[in-house]
């Protein structure tokens, strides 16, 4: 079976290799035969009803420095393609709103991963409250007061962007810290969606796993441990990813979400987990895939894959 595949990403000469998981998509996506086409959010149009992209044939290798060749550009309606992958980092914000808006027009002709319709309803830190038996005690306010309630009834606790990434503005604030009335300020002024705020979870440093799902099953796991003297996790911000095996709450947490996601044609997903508890779901560009064949985990770039062209 020979797709076409467009990839809606951010700049390919700008990612690292080793680590991209949309890099090593576009790998198994070669390696089976398909024919790759690069563009940006940016070259993604709507005129006269038909949603259309200023594309590139792209070609993929394994080599730093020199790993792509894109061919001449050619403006095409999107409808034509087989796939689409949506794979853009966020932020969260109006422009990849739109862009799921734009999509969902194609979408399921087009088969585009994941479903732009269910990535627009899905933002990764309120999915996580549909499943509140799993999540840890958490608040979403702007409410200055709601937040002090939340403080001073749990003591320790983590405040966040709620549509941020990557662990920028993540802050902890233990129960002597004089600097949450700052913080809120703070947050007020660059932000005018609310913050979520949870319990801190001290099993963070043990290490926050990745785990990634599959159409719903879970297809590997990853272990994130916080550098020392740091509450965050994420390797944006110098965690260290090691190999781990899933627990048996690891894969109960599975078993409990995986059937909404493959519902909602959430085909790759990534959620995070502390401890015993869900604290976010990724549905926008999960990352991972790479670290975790490297320690010895499935190949999650083939399971996806295998998905699609199921679906295809």
């Amino acid at each position: 079976m020979k797709l076409t595949v467009a990839i809606q990403m951010d700049p390919i000469e700008a990612i690292n290799i080793s680590a991209d998981s949309t890099f090593a998509l576009a790998l198994e996506a070669e390696a089976r035969g398909h024919e790759l086409f690069y563009y940006g959010p940016k070259q993604l149009s709507f005129r006269d009803g038909v949603v259309v992209a200023t594309v590139r044939p792209l070609k993929v290798r394994p080599t730093k420095g020199d790993h792509f060749t894109l061919g001449d550009a050619a403006r095409i309606d999107l409808s034509t393609m087989d796939v689409v992958l949506m794979r853009q980092d966020p932020p969260f914000d109006m422009g990849y709103i739109t862009a799921t808006h734009l999509l969902e027009r194609i979408h399921p002709k087009t088969l585009v991963v994941n479903d732009p319709k269910e990535v627009r309803n899905a933002p990764e830190k309120l999915f996580v409250t549909t499943f509140k038996d799993v999540m840890p005690p958490t608040l979403i306010s702007s409410d200055p007061s709601e937040i002090k309630a939340f403080r001073a009834e749990h003591q320790d606790i983590i405040l966040k962007p709620l549509f941020g990434n990557g662990g920028a503005g993540v802050f902890r604030v233990k129960p002597d810290d004089e600097n949450l009335a700052s913080l809120l300020e703070m947050f007020t002024t660059f932000y005018r969606e609310p913050i979520m705020v949870q319990r801190y979870l001290p099993a963070v440093r043990q290490g926050d796993k990745r785990i990634i799902l599959v159409d719903g099953k879970f297809a590997g796991a990853l272990n994130r441990v916080p550098a020392q003297g740091e509450a965050r996790s994420n390797m944006h911000v110098g965690g260290r990813p090691e190999a781990v095996e899933p627990t048996k709450r690891d894969l109960e947490i599975c078993e409990i979400i995986g059937p909404e996601l493959k519902a909602r044609g959430l085909i790759f997903t990534g959620i995070d987990v502390i401890g015993d508890y869900l604290t976010e779901i990724n549905v926008t560009s999960p990352t991972g895939l790479q670290e975790i064949k490297r320690f010895g985990g499935p190949d999650g770039a083939k399971l996806i894959w295998d998905a699609i062209e199921a679906k295809k």
